[in-house]
């Protein structure tokens, strides 16, 4: 009997190993049942890493604006210190420079009927040029000694020439239009405007150069043919 039943159980075994129920639940393994299992640790460890990164974030972005507003508080207060006492406090309502001129103006006048101009050293002498309060203690040297020797720096030499010769371009200009209103000929007055163009071209040349060479504020404008023409027009 027992021979028996040892020959059939291979068989059902067999049978049992390859029935649907087997195959399912092969290579599933039971969950840990420990404390604090592989899963319970992994999102207990992402979500305090989320945490802590979160924290830096805002503890690090607190400390930019932080040291931001302390920069702004400091150029603000450099920035109020160069306007005006009057104005101080009020940056915010200075609109433009009129505004600060006008602060200045007012000062001036207020000075004037104080009196304070009557009494000044030197008044009534004539001034003293030869050194410039304002100007660049190199240039101010080199100006002094050219003007020593005679000399003026570039731009005021070719300021000199410039008008010069602008004034005898307008003079020959007049003539040769005088010439043209006496019923001359016509072909003289187009060779005569032809050479006064070369002319102009020239002087305009000479303003383009004076103006890249001469300090800021003293530029001048170049002469234009039709403007020059209706000048004589009038």
């Amino acid at each position: 009997m027992a021979t028996r039943l040892a020959r059939k159980l291979p068989s059902s075994l067999s049978a049992f190993s390859s029935s649907p129920i087997t195959k399912l639940t092969s290579g599933i393994s039971p969950p840990s049942m420990s404390h604090g299992g592989p899963g319970l640790r992994c999102a207990s460890s992402s979500s305090s890493s989320s945490t802590t990164t979160t924290g830096s974030n805002s503890s690090s972005s607190k400390r930019e604006k932080k040291i931001t507003d302390r920069l702004s508080a400091v150029i603000d207060a450099v920035n109020d210190r160069k306007l005006p006492p009057e104005l101080r406090g009020q940056r915010n309502n200075v609109r433009s420079e009129t505004d600060i001129i006008n602060i200045v103006e007012q000062r001036i006048w207020h000075s004037m009927e104080e009196g304070q101009f009557e009494n000044l050293a030197g008044k009534g002498k004539p001034l003293n040029l030869n050194t410039n309060p304002h100007a660049d203690p190199a240039e101010d040297t080199l100006y002094r000694i050219l003007s020593k020797n005679g000399c003026a720096p570039e731009w005021v030499e070719l300021n000199k020439e410039i008008r010069n010769k602008v004034s005898e371009w307008r003079v020959a200009l007049k003539k040769a239009w005088i010439s043209k209103c006496n019923g001359n000929d016509e072909e003289k007055w187009i060779e005569r405007c032809e050479s006064l163009k070369k002319q102009l071209r020239d002087i305009n040349d000479k303003v383009f150069r004076y103006n890249l060479i001469v300090p800021f504020g003293r530029q001048m404008f170049g002469l234009k043919w039709e403007k020059e023409v209706a000048r004589l027009e009038e």
